[in-house]
């Protein structure tokens, strides 16, 4: 694609993840689609259409097809809060992924690699880099530490230092989450560029019973700032 992102689409997961970028649209719009709310509008000089997903890869999945069919974004921005899986990312701190991969999706009984999505034929899948620049470019203006890597979707909330090591190990991943692998896949397959943008909400040393209640807010305030701050720079 050449030229300029002309409407932007940005999904998240939770409420808390995005209130305040439906709060920022300007005359909003609201069109239904498959369960789904799409707040359609203005933020900034940007034409946005702002969707919140609900939890796990099968919600993800149909709400960026639906939104992609009905609506026609020119890219999608996942946005949202991980769990940190790298050393070197604290809470707080937020990681572009150069590319996700599902880490539940298992064919290796037939010989497959761990994580390889049939009918693609790839494990790991490239997010679009003029928007990682940009949300590149969007953490160091909002002063949030940044870590270019790649995120590990699968639909299980990762507590347990066995289940991160496992992912640790297959993909190298940097953080885990429920719904970026599924996004980008339906990108992928029907060709739209797309980026994904996650905010440590609990990290590889923390108690996640603990630290996730406290931080979770914070964290995806964090990705709405820097999801906004993103919209002036594409």
């Amino acid at each position: 694609m050449t030229g300029k992102f002309k409407r932007i689409g940005i999904i998240a997961a939770m409420d808390k993840e995005t209130e305040g970028l439906k709060a920022a649209v300007e005359n909003p719009q609201v069109e239904s689609f498959g369960g789904v709310d799409f707040v359609c509008g203005k933020i900034g000089d940007k034409e946005v259409i702002v969707a919140k997903s609900g939890i796990g890869k099968v919600f993800a999945a149909m709400c960026a097809q639906a939104m992609i069919l009905k609506l026609s974004p020119d890219c999608i921005i996942n946005t949202g809060i991980a769990g940190g899986l790298s050393r070197e990312l604290k809470i707080l701190d937020c990681v572009v992924a150069d590319g996700v991969v599902q880490h539940d999706m298992d064919t290796s009984p037939i010989g497959d690699p761990v994580g390889l999505i049939s009918g693609i034929n790839l494990v790991k899948l490239p997010t679009d880099e003029r928007i990682s620049k940009a949300l590149i470019g969007a953490a160091k203006t909002c002063g949030i530490k940044c870590k270019k890597g790649t995120v590990a979707t699968g639909d299980q909330f990762v507590a347990l230092d066995s289940q991160r090591n496992r992912i640790i190990n297959l993909f190298g991943a940097d953080c885990c989450e429920m719904e970026g692998g599924a996004v980008g896949q339906v990108c992928y397959v029907n060709k739209i560029p797309f980026g994904i943008i996650r905010t440590i909400s609990d990290n590889y040393d923390s108690d996640v019973s603990m630290d996730y209640p406290v931080f979770a807010e914070k964290a995806a305030d964090a990705s709405i700032r820097l999801t906004l701050e993103f919209l002036k720079l594409i």
